[in-house]
């Protein structure tokens, strides 16, 4: 049975309503920030627009709400066992930044409790990865890397096994500088830019890095470099190397 549910987000960003516009309604913009770099939107009420989730594959929906550059919402096609996803942006200016609202809602299926607080920390993190994007790498198109490690029970365990790796104090938090230098990659010069109780997220100039403990036991990557002429299969092996050692 699917259990209906609701997460609301707001964030201020550094932007015009413009600037935030093109970012979630326009398919080069979500690529920018979100899982995958294949999103399409048709730009229209009743409109299809594809978003892509990387290596866990994609989901279609349909167009709500258009009306730029203030309201966006578009509705998940529903699966088999009557799981949907709805996101809905309320875009409002502020004397030179941007208000965006947000509100996931739709039915959740199996461990929908799991699932639920999945989506509450993570879309908080992607609302503020939004803002991260808009503000420093808007119009760079990233390569995005997501990497799994399932069955990690221990959230403190997997955090400290990335914060070690990466060089970070015991408890990192927002503004620490990071200057790590991952063997086989290049080194990482930035800041702690998101945390949250199962997340660490690292800013440099050239990249959002994502470091994760899900509420479904799984060690996560998630990064976007936004490096012209990087070697997408050469970055991904050497990130999963770093993966595979900071858990040895």
């Amino acid at each position: 049975m699917a259990h209906p549910f609701e997460v609301r987000k707001e964030i201020e960003i550094d932007a015009s309503p413009e600037e935030i516009w093109e970012a979630i309604a326009t398919g080069k913009g979500i690529d920018g920030w979100f899982l995958g770099t294949g999103n399409e939107v048709e730009p229209r009420e009743g409109g299809r627009v594809l978003l892509d989730f990387g290596d866990a594959g994609s989901g279609g929906s349909t167009v709500t709400a258009w009306d730029p550059p203030r309201h966006f919402a578009h509705k998940g096609d529903a699966a088999p066992d009557g799981s949907l996803h709805a996101m809905e942006y309320v875009i409002e200016g502020r004397g030179g930044r941007t208000l965006v609202r947000l509100v996931h809602s739709g039915f959740l299926g199996g461990d929908w409790e799991t699932e639920y607080d999945s989506l509450s920390e993570g879309d908080f993190m992607y609302l503020h990865q939004l803002g991260q994007y808009v503000k420093y790498f808007r119009g760079r198109r990233p390569i995005v890397l997501s990497l799994w490690r399932p069955d990690e029970p221990d959230r403190e365990r997997t955090l400290a096994a990335f914060g070690k790796a990466l060089g970070l104090p015991a408890d990192p938090q927002e503004g620490d500088r990071v200057q790590a230098a991952p063997r086989g990659l290049p080194p990482i010069d930035g800041v702690v830019d998101f945390r949250s109780p199962g997340i660490i997220g690292v800013r440099t100039d050239d990249a959002l890095y994502r470091f994760l403990h899900t509420p479904q036991k799984v060690a996560f990557l998630g990064h976007h470099i936004y490096l012209d002429g990087i070697d997408a299969d050469a970055t991904r092996q050497a990130w999963q190397s770093w993966f595979d050692e900071a858990f040895a």
